[in-house]
């Protein structure tokens, strides 16, 4: 006798209204995918010898559910070094990346109804997760320069338990302010907010524009939860190791939630991890300069291309492309993947997306070039050849 799965309702209620499907990252043959946020550099050697070696010598069975102590250490010290007080082992928590990270938390301290402020367009998954926590969502447009509007934060900001923001940010590129931050800091205390700075692309950010962790505000001390990655800087998405640090109390609930849900990382990659967060950072620059050469290229592809709009990025590898064609950004998806490129909906990052689609340029030069020359004459509305 067959048995047909049935959602619960709330997940089912979830999935219509919240969560977006999965976009494939490779979208078939002859298509040219500027989708995925997967830098196209490999591992680091000393990374890579790293795990080889933490086989070899037995790190194989389960790790501590915090995650490996001497990892934590480490990570603790560098926060310290980032941030104006001293961070302890115990405030960190590895994680399944960070996306394990920000479940973590927004799981362990959202409660149903509680509202989520988040400034957008942003990394989708923010959203999602407040949804899965029952939370009320409360966009916040960026500003035209596609930074923070502080004042529509602040409007939004009484009665709200936490504003999650990415710096710098994926999709937009922009890279916020020390100004932006400490006005944050302001409204956060006066509210008692939490604000979740996610900063997974800290390493990318392209020359003339200065760059601050919000580990930097001293305002922020008591109610920020960091979150970051070892995937974009060290080139490591495949190998789902990240962290958290926050306050001691908020880092028990969130390490009890991610236990449960994802167990210890893997312990042979965790001192790969090690190996990252003690490797000079002269390979990642190398790695940011040629994004950087990327940016300029698709700054230079773009200029001139009638109905279309650039915010040249700060950081991070994507740009967001506005467009005049009276659609939907998941149509005009739909229609670039018809010319043979990928790209993502400006809708899957909030309401303030729409009216864009989001590159990544992770990809080389040479697909790079051939992916915009088949996106561009779309955008500007030029008829299919």
């Amino acid at each position: 006798m067959s048995t047909v799965f049935v959602p619960a309702r709330r997940a089912l209620e979830l999935a219509r209204r919240s969560l977006r499907p999965a976009t494939v990252s490779s979208p078939g043959p002859g298509v040219v995918s500027l989708i995925a946020g997967d830098p196209d550099f490999p591992t680091p050697d000393p990374i890579r010898a790293a795990l080889a070696e933490a086989m070899a010598s037995g790190f194989t069975r389960y790790a501590h559910s915090q995650g490996d102590p001497e990892l934590r250490e480490v990570l603790a010290s560098l926060l310290s070094r980032r941030s104006r007080h001293v961070y302890t082992p115990e405030q960190v928590l590895v994680t399944h990346g960070a996306s394990a990270a920000l479940a973590a938390v927004m799981l362990a301290v959202l409660d149903p109804g509680q509202r989520v402020i988040i400034p957008e367009p942003t990394y989708s998954l923010y959203a999602d997760l407040a949804a899965l926590a029952g939370a009320e969502i409360a966009f916040v447009r960026h500003r035209p320069d596609l930074h923070l509007d502080l004042d529509g934060i602040a409007a939004a900001a009484p009665g709200a338990r936490m504003v999650v923001v990415c710096n710098p940010c994926n999709p937009t590129g922009a890279v916020y302010s020390r100004a932006e931050l400490e006005a944050l800091a302001v409204i956060a205390r006066e509210h008692g907010l939490l604000v979740l700075c996610d900063e997974a692309y800290d390493h990318v950010v392209y020359e003339g524009v200065d760059f601050t962790s919000a580990l930097e505000i001293e305002g922020l001390a008591e109610q920020l939860v960091y979150v970051q990655s070892f995937s974009k800087t060290y080139a490591m998405t495949g190998w789902r190791v990240g962290y958290l640090a926050a306050p001691p109390d908020l880092v028990v609930v969130a390490a009890s939630l991610h236990r449960t849900f994802n167990g210890p990382v893997n312990s042979a990659v965790q001192r790969a991890a090690l190996a990252a967060a003690t490797l000079s950072e002269e390979w990642s620059e190398g790695m940011r300069r040629e994004y950087q050469a990327r940016r300029d290229l698709v700054v230079r592809m773009v200029q001139g291309v009638p109905g279309v709009r650039l915010q040249p990025p700060q950081g991070t590898f994507y740009a967001l492309l506005g467009y005049r064609l009276p659609l939907p950004s998941t149509e005009v998806a739909r229609l670039a993947l018809e010319r043979g490129v990928a790209v993502r909906a400006g809708a899957e990052y909030g309401p303030g997306g729409e009216g864009f689609v989001r590159i990544a340029f992770s990809a080389d030069r040479t697909l790079l070039v051939e992916g915009l020359e088949r996106l561009l004459p779309l955008l500007a509305g030029e008829p299919r050849t």
